[in-house]
This record gives structure tokens, C-alpha cells and sequence, in this order.
């Protein structure tokens, strides 16, 4: 098809045809025209994990060339996704890739971006495309004065609002995510594990007022019965020891800079239940659909990214301290609390965390 600048989607598609408005033009195209789609998503983890039934839906309604936009320490996020037939990758500018993504002459533009660099590539590219509902002033208004004014829509469905014009649907399956068979742990190799189901708690987090404190993680611990892996990153290690030798329990297993982030997802599959702080992990543990217990710091679920397992709404536990005046005092996080006394994670309730897990845990 041709390629229009500033056309964005506008009308619902009729009889296998989509419609285009720029100003008082409107372009139609039949449906079956859009045989190659780029998906703009450059980070990060989680974002990206909630980014995938878009990705499925758009390569298996559409059966698209679907080619995928993203920096480079996201590339493996998407790798081996079958659903993804091409990976571009964005080093540091807008300006470098235009050329090469021009050459592809795409039909349509999916932006679940939606910040300065992806609108350059929108604009260089000069194609038909469609994004989502930021709701930064909402979200502003939440944060700042504590008026939630936000839709109860989660972000996976906000981000089907940008392919709604497409006729792509959510067919409900809920989030993916593929493992490389190379990636994948062998329980075997570590006896703990092996001989008996585990709890996969994850102590990360990119903002510390998003991540429970060692002492509380360490009490939680103590008064579960089954062995606890901790699961997290390079920088999160010492944590995990701290967490590891003020916990009493004798089965806990700091596997914290020791794993890819495939071979954690990998444990986190494994296991019988996670107990997470808001992070990319938590997300993944989603995506297999795992029993979730989510622990909110100064962030609230009403930001619309909680666990999603729309198939099993029941296995998702959100744990908040709710009331504090203060909360949400951001709609990211910071490294360190601007009130001083942290009660959004020093508050937690460790009894509620405990029982749920005894409650969720599945039975042998």
C-alpha cells in the first residue's frame, strides 16, 4: 500500500476495510493490505512481557510480517518469540535507524512507546499508525493531589486500544513469554530443590521504595514451610545474603547474579508460587500463569499494572498498606523514601503475606 504521513487510524474496520482521517482527508484500505507491521516497545522488562498478547494478536489475526522496534539490552526479550519475525535495534538515536527501517516500507505503525524518540521514528517513517492512552495527566493527578481519576482498564488492554482500529481483539490468553531450551534449569543440579516444591520470592526491583526491606523479606521467610529461592540480578545479591542469614530457614537458596534472566525465568516457571515485589519477574511469573502474591511499595495497583492473568484472576494476591496519605508518591519509585519512614513496605502485613501463601501454594 502507499505510504501516508499523519494519517492515524479513526473508524472501527467495516467489511474488511480500515479507515484513516488526517484532518478532514480519511484514506480506506482494505484489511488484508497490511501485510507488514512495526511494534514500537524499547523497554523494559515487564513492559515488555505486557506488550506480548499485542505481539500474538496482531501476528495470528493478521498473519502479518510483524517486525518488532527496541533497544538493545531488550533484544533478548524478544529473540524467541515466534510470533516476532524481525527485531530492530535502536543504539541511541531516532535518526539511525529511520534509514534502515524506511526500506522496509511498513504498512502500519504500532507505537506502545509513545515518548519523544518513538514519535521521530513516526514521523520518519511517514506510515499510517495508532498508539495508546498514556493518561500522564491522570496519572499526574493521582500522584500529586491523590485524585484517582484513572479508568479500572489494565495497561495490556489500553495497549489493544492502539490495533483496536485494526480489528485485533485480546483473545484472553494472557501474557507470554518463551524460554530458549539452552536456558532452561535443571532442578537436579540443586538437591534443596529438587525433591520438593519451592517458593521463588523476588527481592528486585529498579527503585528501592519499590522493594521490601531484607528484615521483612527475612521474617516472611522464616515462617514459610517450603524451601525459598530468591531471585533477582547481579546488584541484588547482597541483599539476597543479608535476607538469607536473618532469615531461621534452613532451605533458602540465593540465586541472585547467578542466572540469566532466562534461566531465572526459568526458576520462576519451576516454581509453586512467587512472592514479588512490583518488577519485571512478576510479570514473567504472569505470563506462566504462576500463583503471585504482589508486594506495592509506593507505587498502587489502580496505575493499572498489576499481575495479569485474565484466565486466573484467583491466583493473583495484591498485598498494600492502603490509607497512607502519602502513597502513591510516584508513579515509578525512588531510591529512597522522601517521607523517611517507608511505611509503604515497613508496614506491610507479613500474617496476610504468610497465609496467602499457605492458602495459594499448590497442594502436592
Amino acid at each position: 500500500m502507499l505510504i501516508y504521513k499523519n494519517y492515524t487510524p479513526a473508524i472501527v474496520p467495516d467489511n474488511g476495510h480500515l479507515f484513516f482521517a488526517y484532518q478532514n482527508h480519511y484514506l480506506c484500505v482494505k484489511q488484508n493490505g497490511l501485510k507488514k507491521i512495526l511494534l514500537i516497545r524499547f523497554s523494559s522488562i515487564g513492559d515488555i512481557v505486557l506488550v506480548s498478547p499485542v505481539i500474538r494478536a496482531l501476528k495470528t489475526q493478521l498473519d502479518c510480517e510483524l517486525h518488532i522496534l527496541t533497544k538493545k539490552k531488550s533484544h533478548q526479550l524478544y529473540d524467541h518469540n515466534p510470533y516476532v519475525d524481525h527485531i530492530h535495534i535502536i543504539e541511541k538515536s531516532a535518526s539511525e535507524i529511520i534509514p534502515e527501517l524506511k526500506k522496509e516500507r511498513y504498512d502500519f505503525v504500532v507505537d506502545l512507546q509513545k515518548n519523544l524518540r518513538s514519535l521521530r521514528v513516526k514521523r520518519g517513517l511517514k506510515a499510517p499508525y495508532a498508539s495508546f492512552p498514556k493518561l500522564n495527566v491522570k496519572k499526574w493527578l493521582l500522584v500529586q493531589w491523590k485524585m484517582n481519576v484513572l479508568p479500572e482498564v489494565h495497561i495490556v488492554d489500553r495497549y489493544f486500544d492502539a490495533v483496536k482500529s485494526l480489528g485485533i481483539h485480546n483473545d484472553g490468553q494472557g501474557l507470554d513469554y518463551f524460554i530458549p531450551e539452552e536456558d532452561f534449569v535443571d532442578l537436579n543440579e540443586f538437591p534443596p530443590l529438587k525433591a520438593k516444591a519451592y517458593v521463588g520470592f523476588v527481592i528486585g526491583g529498579q527503585h528501592k521504595t519499590k522493594m521490601l526491606p531484607p528484615e521483612k523479606a527475612a521474617r516472611i521467610i522464616s515462617r514459610l514451610p517450603w524451601p525459598v529461592v530468591l531471585l533477582g540480578g547481579p546488584e541484588d545479591k547482597e541483599n539476597g545474603e543479608q535476607i538469607r542469614n536473618l532469615s531461621d530457614h534452613h532451605h533458602v537458596f540465593n540465586s541472585c547474579g547467578q542466572f540469566s534472566l532466562h534461566q531465572s525465568a526459568s526458576l520462576v516457571k519451576q516454581a509453586g508460587l512467587i512472592i514479588s515485589n512490583d518488577t519485571g519477574l512478576m510479570h514473567i511469573a504472569a505470563a506462566f500463569q504462576k500463583p503471585v502474591i504482589s508486594l506495592w511499595g509506593n507505587t498502587v495497583p489502580e496505575l493499572g499494572m498489576t499481575p495479569y492473568e485474565p484466565q486466573t484472576p484467583e491466583r493473583v494476591v495484591i498485598s498494600e498498606v492502603k490509607g497512607l496519605s502519602c502513597r502513591p508518591c510516584s508513579k515509578i519509585g525512588y531510591d529512597k523514601c522522601p517521607k523517611g519512614h517507608f511505611k509503604c513496605m515497613m508496614n506491610q502485613d507479613e500474617e496476610f503475606i504468610v497465609k496467602e501463601a499457605k492458602r495459594l501454594f499448590p497442594e502436592e
